[in-house]
């Protein structure tokens, strides 16, 4: 199995090696992702201007365009073999209304749209806690072992959101969900004649027993999506 792995943070992104890190032994796994960070870009694409691609050791390449950029050139151009796109790890949620804006999200729509299945992977950040990668990746890994093995059909993919408990809360446990219907919170303040977007994440709606509450809660949220729906 040769697995592409993306993500829009960036190719120096933590959340990057922790998903090879998760990966690892899983399969081939090869690097493509954005030169510079591009989160919340969502499918935008390079079509008027060359896309500059930079060699960072065996396995690594840095593009100078967007997440989907990336899936476009390395199924067209430098690993058109491969089987799966994995996506992340976001630094942020990626729930509910998020999977339209996000550009984590957007590098596995566009290999789904070129017939290959994917996982888009994001970690909840909750204020006044730190990331800790290597708990993903333990949090991770069975979590795409279990994927990689479920039947597929096209236009089928998978978004997973990690929770971001306190140290010394319960470990997660893996609920089956579906996305939150509610839209994003949306405020603004008025700042010298201009308007800054001044919306609280944390304190979006939650839909009993859809994404949103189960990662809230401190559970690993994986749902199942198909574009084609």
């Amino acid at each position: 199995m040769k697995l592409l792995l993306t993500n829009d943070d960036g190719i120096d992104a933590p959340g990057l090696l922790a998903l090879a890190a998760a990966a690892r032994g899983l399969g081939e796994t090869l690097v493509v992702a954005p030169a510079e960070a591009h989160s919340g870009c969502s499918h935008r694409v390079t079509t008027h201007e060359p896309i500059r691609v930079e060699a960072r050791g065996e396995g690594r390449h840095a593009v100078h365009g967007t997440p989907a950029d990336c899936v476009r050139i390395a199924l067209h151009a430098l690993a058109a073999d491969c089987d799966w796109v994995l996506a992340g790890i976001n630094a942020g949620g990626n729930l509910g209304a998020d999977v339209y804006l996000s550009g984590t999200v957007a590098a596995v729509r566009e290999g789904v749209l070129h017939g290959k299945p994917g996982i888009a992977v994001s970690h909840y950040v909750r204020r006044g806690l730190t990331l800790d990668w290597p708990r993903a990746v333990r949090w991770l890994t069975p979590v795409i072992r279990g994927v990689l093995a479920e039947a597929w059909s096209p236009g089928m993919f998978w978004n997973v959101n990690l929770p971001h408990p306190a140290p010394g809360d319960p470990e997660p446990a893996v609920f089956r969900c579906r996305l939150d219907p509610a839209p994003l919170p949306v405020r603004f303040r008025e700042e010298n004649g201009a308007y800054v977007y001044d919306g609280n994440y944390h304190q979006r709606s939650r839909t009993p027993g859809c994404d949103v509450d189960v990662c809230f809660a401190g559970q690993i949220a994986v749902t199942r999506l198909n574009l084609f729906d």
